[in-house]
């Protein structure tokens, strides 16, 4: 091999022609993913700091850090995770990054992320040739699963040494060291398939989450891609679930951040003053035992936003800057994980006003998971206010169609009523943000739909009715208020409910 040409695990990366190929196969790179890498390669194991990385990537331009952040993060994508299970391009905090170029001699230490494992799914039907079909749902189902940073996911090898084995979660969970295990069947009937499965805990059995998907033997590749988008989509937040509760089980006064971040969840998703209150001193705590945790940093950004956003009595003189500063952070640390970088997307962009980064960021992370509820819908919001609205109400949809008992639901809901108000549908925002209400009554933007809709269509005494209920959640909003907390790019995206706030009474 030519001394230009450096390996890397199963890749190799021509420093001299930038053409980086994994087992022979090449991958397409951009000029600056290239050039980043030419210069974390040549740094020979040492950090290279943010200002040298910007130089080579953007010779004699000025441009912003999340630049920088946006094309590493979309390069640790191309890379994926070395066999340790550790990223090659990682963060050296307050200083860069590093490439690690060679395997770890010891192995990771425990991590404290719940760990599943995704057995291979029994064929009922006795029929051989639908193994084929089974151990692809199962590897798509793996792979999906993998882009989630809230658990780790046991890979195929591991896993599918038990295929065709009657097997107790139990001993599979000790066998394999997890905590939860993924299990299903597949069976055919005619023309029709039917695959079911359930997540169970390990530890004492319990059946988590079960589902089942029927669809037809010709639509073979469409079904496989929506059981595997289904089951993605809804095994993480009940993994959340369950730790949730395995922390509230295990605690008690315990004050380790994993702990602090874990009940800080809860209070996030109230989405009350008081709550919102609790849930930023719990990641405050949580930050200053971890400074350096993305999660934490996400979650304290989206805290400070969300009492920016309905204008709470909390809010500070210095949100602005502290929001951005925590967002701008979390990006830094993100390694890839989608959760993380949609969380520090709003905050720069209710917050921070930060919106082309904010932009970036949440293509970013559709592009890390798409499959991630609160990825999509926070892309929803994005192209509400930065972007277009065709796509905007597309977001919105899909996260609705991806899982419609979601408890973040109305979100989506009312994204969509806010797109009918900017494209001036006051009837059909109306019944949108209906349908989102009963799901989360204690939500402010869905009053504000409701009141400049019906002020909109000169229907007063429903608008006085709404805001009625409105001004006793949120006592002293006003339209100044509502104003502050939303994206400014683009006023147009926000003008139609403030003069339908205005005309229904509302206090300047």
């Amino acid at each position: 091999m030519s001394n230009s040409v450096v390996t890397l695990g199963p890749f190799s990366f021509d420093l001299t022609g930038g053409a980086l190929r994994r087992e022979g196969v090449d991958l397409r790179l951009g000029q600056r993913a290239v050039a980043l890498l030419q210069a974390l390669i040549a740094a020979d194991h040492q950090p290279v700091t943010k200002s040298a990385l910007l130089d080579a990537a953007w010779p004699g331009q000025i441009v912003e850090e999340g630049n920088l952040t946006v094309q590493i993060a979309a390069l640790r994508k191309t890379l994926g995770t070395r066999p340790d299970g550790q990223d090659w391009i990682v963060t050296v905090p307050r200083v860069g990054y590093r490439l690690l170029r060679e395997e770890a001699t010891n192995p990771p230490a425990e991590s404290r992320l719940p760990v599943l494992a995704v057995l291979p799914f029994a064929n009922l039907g006795g029929d051989p040739e639908q193994d084929y079909f089974a151990d692809g749902v199962v590897e798509d189902i793996i792979t999906a699963l993998s882009r989630f940073k809230s658990f780790a996911v046991i890979a195929r090898n591991s896993s599918f040494t038990y295929k065709g084995q009657s097997v107790d979660v139990r001993q599979v969970g000790h066998d394999l060291g997890v905590r939860y295990v993924l299990e299903g069947s597949i069976r055919r009937a005619g023309d029709r398939l039917r695959i079911s499965a359930q997540l169970v805990e390990c530890e004492n059995g319990q059946h988590i989450w079960a589902e089942h998907f029927d669809g037809k033997i010709g639509d073979v590749f469409d079904f496989q891609d929506r059981i595997t988008e289904s089951v993605a989509t809804v095994v993480e937040p009940h993994i959340q679930k369950a730790e949730l509760e395995r922390s509230r089980r295990e605690r008690p006064g315990s004050i380790a951040a994993y702990d602090l971040y874990l009940r800080s969840l809860p209070r996030l998703a109230m989405e009350t003053p008081q709550d919102n209150a609790v849930a930023t001193d719990l990641l405050t705590e949580a930050l200053v035992l971890e400074p350096d945790n993305p999660i934490f940093l996400a979650l304290a950004s989206y805290a400070i936003s969300q009492r920016n956003i309905v204008a709470y009595s909390t809010v500070r003189p210095d949100d602005r800057q502290k929001c951005a500063e925590l967002a701008r952070r979390g990006l830094e640390l993100a390694a890839g994980d989608a959760t993380v970088i949609a969380h520090c997307s709003m905050g720069l962009l209710h917050t921070g006003k930060d919106y082309d980064l904010a932009m970036a960021a949440i293509v970013s992370a559709v592009e890390a998971n798409p499959n991630d509820l609160l990825v999509v819908s926070r892309a929803g919001i994005a192209h509400l206010h930065c972007g277009n609205i065709a796509d905007s109400l597309a977001f919105f949809h899909r996260a609705i169609r991806l899982s419609p008992r979601d408890p973040e639901t109305h979100i989506s809901l009312t994204g969509i009523a806010h797109c009918q108000m900017v494209l001036g549908d006051y009837p059909e925002a109306l019944v949108w943000s209906a349908r989102s209400l009963p799901m989360r009554p204690n939500f402010q933007c869905t009053y504000w739909m409701l009141i400049a809709a019906n002020a909109q269509l000169g229907r007063m005494d429903e608008a006085q009715k709404f805001l009625g209920q409105f001004r006793k959640l949120a006592p002293g909003v006003t339209i100044a208020s509502i104003w502050a907390g939303q994206p400014q790019m683009d006023p147009s995206r926000c003008a139609a409910i403030l003069v339908g706030l205005r005309l229904a009474g509302l206090p300047e």
